[in-house]
């Protein structure tokens, strides 16, 4: 499959998935996979061998679900701001800060479906995201708010987001970052704004509710 293709993308998505509400944000609407889809049933070394990294895009995370709630129902945080959703996988933060009067919000992910995808779920919510595929770790823009869902679930990434995290929060930036309890969340430097329980599915995770905090960094 030719990934740099938008429009295979695009048809790879909406053959993969079903348009759907995450279950703690359910104003929003999300191409998300299910049981009903091959793409959930297959493992990460099958992905693999089709040349597929695993879907991120496809899910609707705690750690993300848990932060556009918040997003939501605190809409100061974001209003008339510029926002950059980091690591977005669907777009579901990014929609959330749309939808809470973001003057602007950039979506930014690595993965070569996740423009597809979060043009597709911006459409559906009636939402403007504007995209990049562009590496940022390290960068300092002119955002107001840094969002970031779930983002603390492997060793050597964390390592590259805690310098640069840090450094945006020393400076104008607020960095809210969305986490279930996954191994190398930081410890210290942060401030916990809210709490929520969001159901998953044991598919993804270990248990079918995952205690998600939002924290803030600085």
């Amino acid at each position: 499959m030719d990934i740099l293709s938008p429009e295979r993308a695009e048809a790879f998505i909406r053959a993969n998935t079903a348009l759907m509400a995450p279950p703690h944000v359910p104003e929003l609407r999300l191409h998300l996979a299910d049981e009903a889809h091959d793409l959930w049933s297959r493992t990460e070394a099958e992905l693999e061998s089709i040349g597929l990294q695993p879907p991120f895009w496809a899910f609707a995370w705690a750690g993300g679900q848990g932060l556009a709630r918040y997003v939501l129902d605190n809409p100061d945080i974001v209003a008339g701001k510029r926002v950059l959703d980091f690591a977005s996988g669907s777009g579901l933060v990014a929609i959330a800060a749309a939808r809470a009067g973001a003057a602007h919000v950039l979506a930014a992910d690595i993965d070569p479906f996740c423009a597809a995808a979060v043009a597709l779920n911006a459409a559906a919510n009636e939402t403007k995201i504007d995209f990049t595929a562009d590496d940022l770790v390290g960068l300092t823009g002119d955002w107001h708010v840094v969002l970031a869902g779930d983002v603390f679930y492997d060793k050597a990434f964390a390592e590259r987001l805690m310098p640069w995290f840090t450094s945006l929060a020393r400076g104008a930036t607020t960095v809210l970052v969305g986490d279930p309890g996954r191994s190398y969340l930081p410890k210290t430097a942060m401030t916990a704004l809210a709490t929520y329980q969001v159901p998953v599915t044991r598919a993804l995770e270990d248990a079918e509710v995952k205690k998600t905090t939002v924290w803030r960094f600085g």
